[in-house]
C-alpha cells in the first residue's frame, strides 16, 4: 500500500472526501439538549460576567446591563450548535472580535472562553460539509490569531505586568520575560484552539466508524438471512426429490399389481382376493405411499417459507393457475408487461389440468422475477398458448399448453442470482415431460418458454 503524503493524510483525517454526513440519532432529543445547554451557558455567562465586574476585572464604568447583554449574546447561539454548526462558529467568533475591541475583558471571562471552545468543537464535530468546515475554521483561526498578534504588538499589558513583578530588573529564567510571556500566550491559544479541533474531529471520526460498523452489521445480517434461505431452498429441493421417489416407487408397484389383478380377474381366479395377492398389495402400497407423502409434505410446510420467501402456512387453498397469470403480470411494479392468451379452440385454457396450470403459473412468476431483478428491461411480454386436439391414440398427448416470457433488456451487472429458481423450473418441466427453452435471444433480450403436453382425458 503506497504511503500517503502529509496533505493526503490530513484530508483523510478530516474526511474531506468521505461520503458521510453526521446527523443526530434522535434529532428532537438532540435539539432539546442543545437548547438546555445553550440556556445554561447563558445563565452562567451572565453570572460570571457580573462576578468579574464586581471583582474589578471588567473596566470600571461599564453598565451592568451592557455586560449582561454582551455575555448572554456570546452564549445564546449554542442553542442551535448541532443544527447550524458553522454558522454558530462564525457568529460566536465574530462576537469575540467585536466585543474584544470594545470591552476586551468580557470575552476573557471563564464561561465565555468555554463557549468559544464548545463552538469550535461543535463546528468540527458536526459540520456536514467537511470542505466548508475546513475553510470556515481556517478563516476563524486566522482572524483569532491576527487579533492576538495585534493585541501583543500594540498593547502594553505584558510590559506593565513584567515591570510590576520586577521581572525586567532580575529575570528569573534563561529567557527574556517579555519573550516568555508572548510565547506562553501563544502556546495557551494554540493548545486551546487545536485541542477543540482535535476533540471535535475525533468525535466525527468515531461517529463515522459507528456508521460503518452498523452498515457492515446490517450487510452481514442480510447475507446470513440469504444463506439461511438458500439452505431452506436446498433442503426443500432434496425433500421434493424424495417425495418424487416415494410416489414413483409405490405408483409403479400399484401399476404392476393392478395389471396382474386384472389378468387374474379376467380368468375368474378367486385367488385375486386373497391377502398378499395383487389387490391386497395395491391397497397396502397405496396406503404407505399416502402416509409417506403426507409426512414429507408436512416437512415442507414446516419450513414456513417457500423458495421465494413467501409464507406457505396459509392453509390448503387451491394453487394459482392460468386465470391468475394476468393479475401476476399486472402486479409487476416498474415493469410494463403485455399479456396475451392464444387458445385453440376458444376456451381450451379451462381444460388444462391444475398441476400443469400451476407449473405454468410458476414459470411466469419466475420469469418476471428474473426480469425485475437481473435485467435492465422496462418492458416484457407474457404469452399463454393452449392447443387442444381431439382424437389420437389412447394415452397419447392431446395437444399442449405453453407460456413464454420475453424481455428486451440486458443482464444487469453484478446481479447474478443463485440459479436455484431456474433449476426448480426445469424440474417442474421434467416432471410433466415437457420442454423448456431458457436463455438469451439472438435479437436481444431473454426468453423463458415452457411447453407441457396435455393428457388425453384432460386430467
Amino acid at each position: 500500500m503506497p504511503r500517503l503524503r502529509p496533505t493526503e493524510l490530513i484530508a483523510e483525517w478530516f474526511g474531506l472526501d468521505a461520503d458521510f454526513e453526521r446527523t443526530p440519532t434522535d434529532p428532537v432529543l438532540s435539539r432539546r439538549h442543545d437548547v438546555w445547554l445553550g440556556l445554561a451557558l447563558v445563565v452562567l455567562a451572565v453570572c460570571g460576567s457580573e462576578l468579574a465586574r464586581s471583582a474589578g476585572i471588567i473596566e470600571a464604568g461599564t453598565p451592568a446591563w451592557l455586560v449582561a447583554v454582551l455575555s448572554a449574546a456570546g452564549a445564546l447561539p449554542l442553542v442551535v450548535r448541532r443544527r447550524y454548526p458553522l454558522t454558530v462558529l462564525v457568529v460566536v467568533y465574530a462576537h469575540f472580535l467585536v466585543v474584544g475591541l470594545t470591552v476586551p475583558t468580557i470575552p476573557m471571562t471563564v464561561v465565555l472562553q468555554a463557549v468559544y471552545f464548545v463552538a469550535l468543537y461543535s463546528a468540527v464535530a458536526w459540520a456536514r460539509d467537511r470542505q466548508a468546515m475546513v475553510v470556515v475554521v481556517g478563516v476563524c483561526l486566522l482572524a483569532m490569531f491576527t487579533w492576538l498578534l495585534w493585541e501583543i504588538a500594540v498593547g502594553s499589558g505584558l510590559q506593565q505586568a513584567a515591570e510590576s513583578q520586577g521581572l525586567l530588573d532580575e529575570p528569573p529564567g534563561s529567557v527574556d520575560p517579555i519573550v516568555a510571556m508572548v510565547a506562553n500566550v501563544w502556546l495557551i491559544n494554540i493548545a486551546y484552539f487545536l485541542g477543540a479541533i482535535a476533540i471535535g474531529q475525533v468525535s466525527w471520526n468515531a461517529a463515522r466508524r459507528r456508521r460503518q460498523l452498523g452498515e457492515q452489521t446490517a450487510t452481514i445480517e442480510r447475507q446470513s438471512a440469504e444463506l439461511q434461505r438458500r439452505a431452506v431452498v436446498s433442503d426443500r429441493l432434496r425433500i421434493a426429490r424424495e417425495l418424487h421417489d416415494v410416489v414413483a416407487h409405490h405408483v409403479s408397484v400399484i401399476g404392476i399389481q393392478a395389471a396382474a389383478a386384472r389378468r387374474l380377474l379376467a380368468k375368474g381366479d378367486t385367488a385375486a382376493q386373497d391377502p398378499g395377492v395383487p389387490l391386497a398389495v395395491i391397497e397396502s402400497a397405496s396406503r404407505e405411499a399416502v402416509t409417506q407423502m403426507r409426512g414429507l409434505v408436512g416437512t415442507l410446510r414446516d419450513t414456513g417459507t417457500d423458495a421465494a420467501g413467501a409464507d406457505d402456512t396459509g392453509g390448503r387453498s387451491p394453487g394459482p393457475g392460468l386465470p391468475d397469470i394476468p393479475a401476476l403480470a399486472a402486479a409487476e411494479d416498474g415493469l410494463d408487461v403485455a399479456y396475451a392468451l392464444v387458445a385453440e379452440p376458444s376456451g381450451a385454457e379451462a381444460d388444462v389440468p391444475a398441476p400443469l396450470a400451476l407449473s405454468l403459473y410458476r414459470t411466469v412468476q419466475e420469469g418476471l422475477a428474473n426480469v425485475r431483478k437481473h435485467s435492465t428491461a422496462r418492458r416484457a411480454s407474457v404469452t399463454v398458448r393452449v392447443d387442444r386436439r381431439d382424437g389420437g391414440a389412447p394415452g397419447a398427448s392431446a395437444g399442449f399448453a405453453e407460456v413464454e416470457v420475453l424481455d428486451d433488456g440486458r443482464a444487469r451487472p453484478g446481479s447474478s442470482g443463485t440459479g436455484l429458481g431456474l433449476v426448480g423450473l426445469r424440474e417442474r418441466v421434467a416432471a410433466h415431460h415437457g420442454v423448456a427453452e431458457i436463455g438469451p435471444r439472438v435479437t436481444g433480450g431473454y426468453r423463458v418458454r415452457v411447453r407441457l403436453p396435455l393428457p388425453e382425458d384432460g386430467s
